[in-house]
Parts: structure tokens; sequence; C-alpha cells
């Protein structure tokens, strides 16, 4: 079921004035990386906002905004039997102290927590995003109790969402969420692509050259971009043994990592600086507030997941005009129609990623093509106005049939 982008929520926001809501994750970059447009506008419409997640420096992308204040709860992302308790009851005198009367949860734990906490605490309405299941590359007891928390956000909350249909629907099939309880804002996403600040046009070619300088790429070798958690479950080993393929066939092209190395993803095994340096040209950039620099002298986004609840990079990276190469899993395969915006291939499979990789690194016009329709997709479907006015319609739907109005004050 997919809840439309209807021109009737442009009047949605005005009922929100008032509402005391919480945003609640796990890991604070993502909520600013992902969701910071989202809530500023929610602020703006008179909600009152409370972001909560772990104390780190990323509240600080908070400070100012209208109608938003954070609240430092250590929300960990490993199981931590004590941590999780102390957690669990901070959530639930939170949201009673702070009257919550809506609370949206996104990431598996903080997903969990809120889930009991807010059913505890009585809150009305209470919501869940899935962006992607760990479980999907876990086997046993661990993918068994990853499985179970899915199951549990599902019963314990009001409605639950997927960022892509493709995920709705294999929730449906493995039986975690009846279709009528699990909704899918417009095609997919998160929440949307901020068009403005996803645009080529805002970097001029002196600021591409100079990051090309400080990465010592040459002005006119290609560049392969990854953006992400550089992880076993990003499909980063098997990216790395493609590069190493084509570099070994005489490739001038240059493969760039933005992110951070994350051990704590679930899988077996990780990924090291180490691994990364022992090819030739190969870049790490760190972590940064503006991947869209990086996206500014890409040609081609290379996305080879495990698993992907969207791929909400592939969509600012098409609004950049950059097509991606990735796997055919639920997710990717929305965010990528293959051979338009993007090639997507098995994964795991470093030959088909190799074979994707030389094919448009060889046409310079198939790329030309394909970013040119990516950025179409991206304008037309995923601007981030839009899914800030769908949700907002959801919130005061959900808020008039609980019988929770807001106020018409200031």
């Amino acid at each position: 079921m997919t809840a439309n982008l209807r021109q009737s929520d442009t009047a949605a926001p005005s009922k929100l004035r008032g509402i005391r809501m919480a945003r609640i994750s796990t890991v604070p970059f993502y909520v600013a990386a992902q969701l910071k447009h989202q809530i500023t506008f929610l602020g703006q419409q008179g909600a009152k906002v409370a972001v909560v997640s772990r104390d780190e420096q990323e509240q600080s992308e908070f400070d100012g905004l209208t109608g938003v204040s954070y609240y430092a709860i250590d929300i960990p992302r490993a199981i931590a039997p004590w941590r999780d308790f102390k957690a669990l009851i901070q959530l639930i005198l939170f949201f009673r102290k702070q009257k919550i009367q809506l609370a949206h949860s996104t990431t598996p734990k903080a997903g969990l927590l809120s889930a009991v906490a807010a059913f505890l605490a009585n809150v009305p309405i209470r919501l869940h995003t899935f962006t992607g299941q760990q479980w999907v590359t876990m086997r046993g007891v661990k993918r068994w109790l990853s499985r179970f928390s899915d199951l549990l956000i599902g019963k314990l909350n009001t409605r639950c969402y997927t960022d892509s249909p493709g995920q709705r629907q294999y929730l449906i099939d493995e039986k975690l969420l009846a279709a009528d309880r699990l909704l899918v804002l417009g095609a997919g996403s998160l929440a949307g692509v901020d068009i403005r600040r996803f645009s080529h046009e805002r970097f001029p070619p002196v600021e591409r050259r100079t990051l090309r300088e400080s990465l010592n790429i040459p002005a006119l070798a290609p560049v392969l971009l990854f953006i992400g958690r550089i992880t076993i479950d990003k499909g980063v080993r098997e990216l790395l043994l493609a590069f190493q393929n084509l570099k070994e066939r005489g490739s001038d092209a240059h493969l760039v990592f933005v992110g951070r190395f994350d051990a704590d993803s679930g899988v077996e095994g990780n990924v090291s600086q180490d691994d990364l340096k022992n090819i030739q040209d190969v870049h790490f950039a760190g972590y940064t507030e503006i991947p869209e620099a990086y996206m500014a002298i890409t040609d081609i986004l290379c996305l080879p997941s495990y698993r992907e609840g969207f791929g909400t990079v592939v969509i600012e990276a098409a609004a950049m005009g950059v097509p991606t190469i990735g796997t055919n899993i639920y997710g990717l395969s929305d965010a990528i129609v293959h051979n338009e915006t993007g090639i997507l291939v098995p994964p795991r499979d470093v030959d088909a990623l190799t074979d994707a990789l030389k094919q448009l690194l060889a046409d310079g016009q198939l790329r030309a093509t394909m970013g040119a329709a990516a950025r179409r997709r991206a304008q037309e479907v995923f601007d981030a106005e839009k899914f800030n006015l769908a949700i907002a319609g959801e919130y005061a739907s959900l808020l008039h049939n609980a019988g929770i109005v807001g106020t018409s004050g200031p």
C-alpha cells in the first residue's frame, strides 16, 4: 500500500501546530544526514519536535532550529542488556515527561526500544520506518533475535512504513506485518532528496578542480565513488576486487570512499583502511557533511550492497546527474531503474560488477544519458518538499483519527 503524495496534503502542516512529537534514532549522523530537512520543516509548521539519539557531535546540527530540541539518550547499536534496559527506562520517562503525542523511530535498536517504551508510556501515535533488515544476512540465533525484534516493532506500533516498495513486499512475504499496516510514502526513500542542495550547478569548475587536486586525482581521470558505511555488507570487498580487476586491465579510473569504517554491522569480518591503501588509486576521504561535493566530481556511484532499505545516496547522486551501479536487491531495485538510471548486478558477484564498471567507464555518452535520466527522475519523483508534505499529511491524518488536534496559537 502506498501513501500517495496528494495535493491536499498541503493543508496538513497547519494541523500540526503545538503537537509534541519525537523522532528517535540510534545514530545521530544518520538523523542529521537524512532527516534534518524534514525535521526542520515540521518545526517550521509549529510542531514541537524532539530529536532523540546519542550524545555525539552531530547534535549541534539541530541547534537553533525553530521548534526543534535535541535530547541525548544512549541507545546502543549492539546488544547490551544493561545499557538497553537503561535506555528503555529513559525513553519511557522521557515520553511521559514531555507528554509526547507522536513517536516516530528509525534504525533497528531505536525502533525496538522506542516501540516498547512508547507503548508502555501510552503514546497515542507510535510509528516506525524500516530502512532495511539486518537479519537478511544473518544466520542462527542472531537472525532469529533480529527478526523477532522487527516483528515486535510491527506489533507494538500504530503503523509502520518501509522506505521502498520492494522492502514492503519482502516484509509482507516474510509475514512480519499485514499489508494494511505497512505503507510506503510515494515511490519510496526515507525523506526524498533536497533538490536544491544536491545540484551540480552549486559547484563551479574551480571548486571541482580543487577537490580533485586535494585527492591527487588527475583532471581527466574518471572517478568512481562509494558513500556510506565502509563495511562488508555494503559490498566493499567486492567493489575493491572489481576495481583491482579494472586497474590490472589498465584503467585510469580512481575510486573514492566517503564515510566511516563500521565493524558493527552484524556481518562477520570487517574492512580496514589498510585494505584501501593496498590498491592503486583508491582514496579515503573520511566522513563529510557535504557528500554532494564529491558527487560533483564523480562519474559513477557504486553501491554493491548485500542489503539496503532504499539507498538514499542513490537518489542524491541522481539529483547531481550521476548514474549508479548497484546490486539487484530490494531497495536498490527501487532506487535504480536498470539500464536507464544505472545498472543492477547480482550481489556478491565480482565479475558482474567488474563488467558493469567497465561498460560505463568505456562509454561516456551512456553515462551522460543515464545521468540525465537519473536527474529527471529525482526531480520528478523524489523531491524532498513532496515528502515533507506527505509525512505531514500522514501525521495529521493519524492524529485526527485519534482525536488529537493541534493548537491554534503561534
